[in-house]
């Protein structure tokens, strides 16, 4: 479905580098990646905690601020040869400087101005913390964020595995994020069911969440969604490719908007699940017929729960105007 402009809320800064990317880096650093990639050259993964090893052994070649800036060109360009105007991203101090804040300064520096080269494309950083690395951690991580937070940085997040601890030990985090106004968003209902949207809604005080496709199993809980306006990024390559759903026809994304639910669509880690923004668009519009009205009304769903500011917003709903 060829529809631009478009709107992407959900992407994961490493998960979009490119398998060449990464084997190249490792090639100038003399580094060997066991176990990264397939005969084929992609990148090699059988299950959700496979995908996870698999993402942080690919970003262990990223080391330093370069890697990083070189990293945000490369994935912009990807990004803007798909249609997309605005992107936001996940971006993790725990693999830019280790939650140290001036390290994380640097990193930040060195990304923020490779995204200002690339034209044609606005991007804002989403700073996540990652569950799996435990609560604790996620504090240094949300200091990172407070501390930098505004013009570039918009957004607190957390990413990881849904199924470790509970998002009320991730609370003080939010709060502090909160506290330096950023908007907020965590991955839920992936995993771990319409439980697991529930208690984040609770506990962390979201305004969107990261896919929460399995709230579609709770009538209730896709009620509360739509009455409290909650965005959900939605993903469907990503959960097809990760077995959530057997196939795009299983998945729930018409069930959930018809509910009144905002919802948004992206990529999630593109390269990892085989997809495109343009494949997600033929994906949806074979699978369902949705067509060029569906699409701007996704765009412009995501353009109103994007965190920037007001102008950023006016400016991007017009480019969406037919």
């Amino acid at each position: 479905m060829t529809f631009d402009p478009k709107i992407e809320l959900h992407l994961h800064l490493e998960g979009a580098a490119a398998p060449e990317f990464i084997r190249r880096l490792a090639d100038e650093k003399g580094m060997r990646l066991s176990g990264v990639f397939d005969a084929r050259g992609a990148y090699a993964y059988d299950d959700f905690a496979g995908f996870l090893q698999v993402y942080e052994a690919a970003t262990a070649v990223l080391r330093t601020p370069e890697d990083y800036a070189r990293l945000t060109i490369s994935v912009l360009e990807a990004s803007r040869e798909q249609g997309v105007i605005y992107t936001e991203m996940f971006l993790s101090p725990d693999f830019c400087g280790g939650r140290d804040v001036s390290a994380w300064r640097e990193y930040l520096a060195a990304m923020q101005e490779a995204a200002a080269s690339v034209d044609g494309i606005e991007m804002r950083g989403i700073v996540t913390c990652i569950r799996h690395f435990g609560p604790d951690k996620a504090r240094q991580t949300a200091r990172c964020a407070a501390e930098t937070a505004g013009g570039f940085i918009t957004g607190f997040g957390m990413g990881g595995n849904e199924a470790m601890g509970h998002a009320a030990d991730f609370a003080w985090a939010f709060d502090c994020a909160r506290e330096a106004g950023l908007g907020l968003t965590s991955h839920a209902g992936e995993f771990g069911g319409p439980a697991s949207v529930r208690e984040t809604l609770d506990a962390l005080r979201v305004s969107r969440i990261g896919h929460g496709v399995r709230a579609a199993e709770d009538p209730a809980l896709l009620k509360r969604l739509a009455d409290e306006d909650v965005t959900l990024e939605v993903c469907p390559g990503s959960n097809v490719a990760l077995g959530v759903y057997p196939r795009i026809e299983a998945h729930p994304i018409e069930r959930i908007m018809a509910a009144g639910v905002p919802i948004t669509v992206s990529t999630d880690d593109p390269p990892f699940f085989h997809t495109t923004m343009r494949d997600e668009y033929d994906g949806l519009e074979r699978a369902f017929g949705w067509g060029e009205d569906h699409f701007r009304v996704i765009n412009q769903t995501a353009v109103r729960a994007a965190f920037c500011d007001d102008a950023t917003r006016a400016a991007l709903l017009a480019k969406l105007e037919p």
